[in-house]
């Protein structure tokens, strides 16, 4: 039998109102539906997901328990933060990324106070928080749980599933292989083994 398959699994799966809608209506519905699918892949697929980012998952889900099955079928494992080898080239592009962004920043920072006077003051900061955040934070790897979510699926070579455009982007330059979470159900689906023939609907052999 041939390896399984290594999917990591980002929160957005479960929480983005774009991709969780394919496992069902409500948020209990859906972890069923994607607990059942990976209890019949065992054999196939290996679900896994940074301890981290399984904290911020129960994060999002507030008062909302997990399903205990959630942990027997998706293996909590952190990358080897130590021994992972990441090429140079990905430490200059993050540099000069971040470079950027700080005078991005600023010149957001500029135009709002250049603007001030002419406006409400709350609708300016409004605005302002909504352009730095765009400047600074889009596109970019802005925490741990991100940089968990790459170093663990470079090391196992494993396929990365993430709408963070900014986990996607780097993950890209490393190489490293993506499923668009919204087609994740289709993608499994696909790959049940095809059920036994029925002996009774064949018929006795004559």
């Amino acid at each position: 039998m041939s390896e399984p398959l290594d999917i990591v699994l980002d929160t957005s799966v479960f929480t983005n109102p774009d991709t969780a809608g394919q496992w069902g209506q409500g948020t209990p519905a859906a972890f069923a539906t994607f607990l059942e699918l990976a209890g019949r892949l065992r054999d196939h697929v290996r679900f896994l997901m940074p301890p981290s980012v399984f904290d911020e998952l129960q994060h999002f889900l507030g008062d909302m328990k997990l399903p205990a099955k959630f942990e027997f079928l998706v293996v909590l494992q952190s990358p080897d933060r130590f021994m992972i080898k990441v090429p140079g080239f990905l430490l200059y592009e993050l540099i000069d990324d971040v470079r950027d962004r700080i005078n991005r920043g600023l010149r957001v920072a500029e135009k709002a106070v250049r603007q001030v006077d002419s406006e409400n003051v709350d609708k300016t900061i409004n605005r302002l928080r909504n352009q730095y955040r765009e400047a600074l934070r889009a596109g970019i790897l802005d925490s741990r749980e991100d940089v968990d979510l790459i170093l663990l699926s470079k090391e196992l070579n494993a396929a990365l599933v993430a709408s963070d455009h900014g986990v996607r982007k780097w993950a890209d330059k490393l190489g490293i292989r993506l499923i668009h979470p919204e087609r994740l159900r289709e993608l499994l689906e696909g790959l049940l083994p095809d059920p036994a023939p029925d002996a009774t609907a064949i018929g006795p052999t004559p």
